[in-house]
């Protein structure tokens, strides 16, 4: 075990002088990550016991030896007492015998204040008639019953009497002497054989003082046993031959002697003397220092329960030396895992590390008190570390004073006990060897928690400034964080640094130039990233100047008593020279700006999906973010410190308004024409009956309608479906309406800042170009739009499906079901301002190709004079959709467009011979030349489709299905039936 715990110990030692060599960053980072948690539980450094015994069970052990150490020395009550004695020896306790005890010299020397007074005085007189002994004290303290105090007393007083508690086998003595007579029931009495039965298995092998010999049989005969006995019940009587066998080999174990014991005495016999068994039996022994009711509380009898603890050091091999360590661990814990309420508990365990400091030297011979001393101080140094390192985070101006002392004491006083160096009393903390080891220390916790508490700040300024956005008259960031830095200095200064100066003469100018650096270097990352001088780096810089003056006169004030003046300190504290970098970033300031926009606008443009649920108002966020940064050049720009504004603005806006234009420009590229999406219109053919529906059209139009069921929303990847085209309508209408507003608080801007008329005239036009290209760019994507819906979204419902074959099974109704959809979509996604515009020319477009679908849908149409009413009646529909029972479009609007279809459609309602003689007559008008006219000529196709133009009277012609139109075409144009 011994070996175990130095390794242990020894890698706490490593650990902690390595320490010393750890670099600032990685000292911050541990810092930065440490748990806020005060409460945490420690790890004993007594080392892990290789056993199941529960912390009660060892108390119950503990006071068995502390009972037979008292009998053994001859101490009162040393035969047994019946219960009525020990009633009379409470009566005769009187209040002056506790108030007696009350003056502790033990107390006063550790510096431990006396218990408040909690109890009411009839409780306090419960108390006297209750608890009068030390011993009765002692068993209150230590949770045992008084039927098991009883059950002790009755089993020691009967061996006491022949051999010393040191000299027996505790638990083989108790197993023989207590009967299951003796317990309220059978479990209690194997519980309690199963305790006795597992110390002995703990004190002779897991645990012994005289490591064992392997070619020794005993081990395994008294495991055997051991584990029978823990199956079955053991019978303890003396004849039994299962019990002889017990003691036999365990006095065998017990009587072991070796040379090499270190410092605890021989002894002929001994039932359990191994480390750190014994250590964490003394320590339930120590425990019951603190009063039961009160965890936090040192009992007033300290002295007399000290005293009898004394009594059992020969048993469990302990001494002075060892109990200064254990005790010390016991007020140290004890403090550290009860909410660090009890400051005077840390107070005597720093008085009492200080007699540990003494007691190292006398104690550097003993191996096993080193090793002992060694785990000890480092999980004391572990612990208080973990606070200095980061003490902004545990200590505060109200506890600074009374504990943060206490623990820079124990950590300087660890590392130089486990390094060895020579004594120095408590007042001296400052001169000769500890100011070495003291001065390092604390350099390294003044830089570590500065830095945890600037990265602190930092997190704390970053959430106060996204809380607070939009508030006027708000810091910039590293103006506010150099406010916050400068009231951390005189924090320092004030409540800290005092307390540190004790070990360090410079504590206040570590601190601050620890701060200074911390700030300088975040302001050199600052100005590394910004390219323009802005009204919130004018801030900064002067934030950054003030804040370097307040930290160099503090560190000139903490060193007027120092060898150089702290001009060490100064040296360090490299200069921010924030004048230098306003000069400088004024020079490069308008072309940062134009090329930083420019660039954003290329960069983000590649990543826009025109995705119109990026918010509420349906346009691209790209939008927003370069409005955004114009509106930030020029406000940034009325705001700087100079006296050129009027000579440098015509080129600012030049340079944003051509950074506007580009942005609008690529909103529109990409998204097509009318020609990328009207297809072409095939020849002229002549019709014939039997032409009529192939059935390859038929199968066509049973395509079912849910295919096209996602091209209304479109694809997320696709940036030119229909709503990605409406946001893209969306953003530059934004734009346009945003830049009147940009133009008019420029304006003002203007006027406040004493700036001459032509300037403010000039400022109103900067943004024409761009608010032009705007109301362009809608038109073209509105028109874009319309022309694919209708012509390729729809187009499976319109140009190849609408009147293929049949009129009659081919009519509009599929087609306005999904265009009523899409209109839904439309009108839900592009903004009100815009929304008639965009509707109006999927209208339009859906009229003209209407149109188209009648006067150029190819040869797998044709139409008789009896199909006139239901086209007519199908265009009808066509309007009420746009109509929507006074929803939709004005009626002006929609008899506007309307009224082209509303003139040619008679047409199709025309006989054939009065439809030829028309075409005819149309087609002489409309010749220039008289020698033309013997001869039709074949009228070419100009789209601009009327009642009295040549070509569309010829298309009607061309679809009309019956013997006399398809005659006279092939005689007149000796055009085909098909292609």
């Amino acid at each position: 075990m011994w070996s175990r715990l130095k390794s242990i110990t020894y890698r706490k030692v490593k650990r902690h002088h390595h320490h010393h060599k750890t670099t600032a960053a990685a000292v911050a980072a541990v810092t930065a990550a440490m748990p806020s948690e005060c409460t945490e539980p420690l790890t004993s450094p007594f080392g892990e016991l290789v056993t199941n015994l529960s912390d009660s069970e060892l108390r119950e052990t503990a006071y068995e030896i502390l009972v037979g150490a008292r009998l053994s020395s001859g101490g009162k009550s040393s035969t047994y007492a019946s219960d009525s004695e020990k009633n009379s020896e409470r009566a005769a306790a009187t209040p002056q015998t506790l108030t007696s005890r009350a003056a502790s010299k033990v107390k006063k020397a550790l510096g431990l204040r006396s218990r408040r007074k909690k109890a009411s005085e009839k409780a306090e007189s419960e108390r006297v008639k209750k608890v009068s002994t030390i011993g009765e004290t002692m068993r209150v303290q230590m949770r045992v019953s008084e039927q098991m105090d009883s059950r002790v007393r009755k089993a020691l007083s009967k061996v006491a009497a022949d051999q010393k508690i040191e000299s027996m086998v505790l638990p083989l003595e108790m197993l023989q002497q207590l009967k299951p007579s003796d317990f309220p029931n059978q479990e209690e009495y194997e519980a309690w054989q199963r305790r006795n039965l597992k110390l002995l298995e703990a004190g002779l092998l897991l645990h012994p003082l005289v490591p064992l010999d392997d070619e020794n049989t005993a081990p395994q005969q008294l495991r055997g046993i051991i584990d029978g006995a823990l199956e079955k019940p053991l019978e303890t009587s003396k004849n039994n031959e299962t019990m002889q066998a017990l003691r036999t080999v365990v006095l065998s174990l017990a009587c072991r002697t070796s040379n090499n014991i270190g410092s605890v005495s021989e002894t002929s016999t001994h039932w359990a003397d191994g480390f750190p068994m014994n250590l964490k039996i003394y320590q339930m022994l120590l425990e019951a220092c603190f009063d039961v009711n009160d965890e936090t509380s040192v009992i007033e009898e300290l002295d007399e329960v000290l005293e009898l603890i004394k009594k059992t050091w020969l048993v469990l091999g302990m001494n002075q030396m060892l109990h200064n360590l254990c005790f010390l661990w016991i007020l140290f814990n004890r403090y550290a895992t009860m909410d660090q309420a009890e400051g005077d508990l840390l107070s005597a365990g720093n008085n009492l590390l200080i007699k540990v400091e003494n007691d190292a030297k006398a104690m550097k011979g003993d191996e096993n008190y080193c090793r002992m001393l060694s785990s000890t101080l480092g999980a004391i140094l572990s612990w208080a570390e973990k606070r200095l390192l980061g003490y902004h985070r545990y200590f505060r101006s109200d506890n600074a004073e009374s504990t943060m002392g206490c623990v820079v004491s124990m950590a300087v006083l660890s590392v130089k006990i486990m390094e060895g160096g020579e004594g120095i009393s408590n007042e001296d903390h400052i001169e000769g060897n500890e100011m070495d080891v003291g001065q390092e220390k604390v350099d390294a916790y003044i830089k570590s928690s500065l830095r945890a508490a600037f990265v602190q700040i930092m997190e704390t300024v970053k959430s106060s400034k996204s809380s607070s956005t939009g508030q006027q008259n708000e810091l910039p960031f590293m103006a506010k964080l150099a406010e916050d830095v400068s009231t951390l200095a005189f924090t320092e200064k004030e409540t800290f640094s005092p307390i540190l100066k004790r070990w360090h003469p410079l504590a206040a100018g570590v601190a601050v130039a620890t701060l200074h650096s911390c700030y300088g270097n975040e302001l050199k990352q600052y100005v590394s990233s910004i390219d323009e001088l802005t009204p919130d780096v004018l801030e900064v810089m002067k934030g950054a100047d003030k804040l370097e003056k307040d930290l160099v006169q503090i560190a000139v004030e903490n060193s007027e008593d120092s060898e150089d003046g702290g001009k060490s300190i100064i040296r360090e504290m490299l200069p921010y020279e924030a004048d230098s970098v306003t000069s400088n970033l004024v020079k490069s300031w308008i072309k940062t700006r134009t090329d930083r926009l420019k660039e954003w606008v290329d960069r983000n443009l590649q990543q826009e999906v025109w995705d119109p649920r990026a918010n509420r108002e349906r346009f691209a966020l790209s939008a927003v973010e370069v409005l955004r940064i114009v509106d930030e050049a020029f406000e940034a720009f009325f705001l700087l410190p100079i006296t050129t504004h009027s000579a440098l603005l015509p080129d600012l806006a030049t340079g944003i308004n051509s950074c506007l234009q580009h942005y609008i420009s690529m909103a529109k590229f990409g998204c097509g024409t009318q020609s990328t999406y009207v297809p072409t219109m095939p020849p002229l053919t002549r019709c014939s009956r039997r032409s009529k529906l192939p059935s390859v059209f038929k199968k066509k139009e049973k395509v079912p309608k849910k295919s096209q069921a996602g091209t209304v929303n479109g694809n997320e990847n696709d940036s030119f479906g229909t709503p990605q085209m409406c946001c893209r309508i969306n953003t530059l209408n934004y734009i346009q309406n945003e830049l009147n507003v940009l133009a008019k608080r420029d304006i003002t801007h203007l006027s406040s800042s004493g700036t001459n008329q032509d300037i403010a005239d000039r400022m109103e036009k900067v943004f024409e170009l761009s608010a032009a290209a705007c109301v362009e760019g809608i038109q073209q994507l509105c028109e874009a739009t319309a022309n694919k819906v209708i012509f390729q979204d729809l187009s499976h419902f319109f140009w190849d499906g609408l009147y293929i074959g049949e009129v009659s099974s081919t009519r509009i109704d599929p087609f306005l079901q999904e265009l009523d959809h899409y209109l839904e979509v439309i009108s839900i996604t592009v903004h009100d301002k815009v929304r008639t515009q965009v509707i109006t020319e999927v209208m339009k477009v859906s009229f003209d190709g209407f149109l188209m679908v009648l006067l150029a849908g190819g040869p797998p149409r044709a139409f008789t004079l009896q199909d006139y009413e239901i086209i007519d009646e199908d265009f009808n529909f066509l309007t009420d959709l746009f109509w929507s029972n006074g929803d939709g479009l004005p009626a002006e609007l929609i008899e506007q467009f309307s009224t082209k279809v509303k003139d040619i459609l008679p047409l199709f309602n025309t006989d054939t011979d009065s439809l030829i003689e028309k075409f005819k007559q149309v087609t002489l008008e409309s010749c220039a030349s008289s020698s033309a006219k013997s001869k039709l000529p074949l009228p070419p196709t100009t789209g601009q489709w009327s009642p009295t133009e040549p070509n569309t009277v010829l298309r009607v012609l061309c679809y009309r299905n019956d013997e006399t139109a398809a005659k006279f075409l092939k005689k007149t144009y000796h055009l085909p039936k098909r292609l």
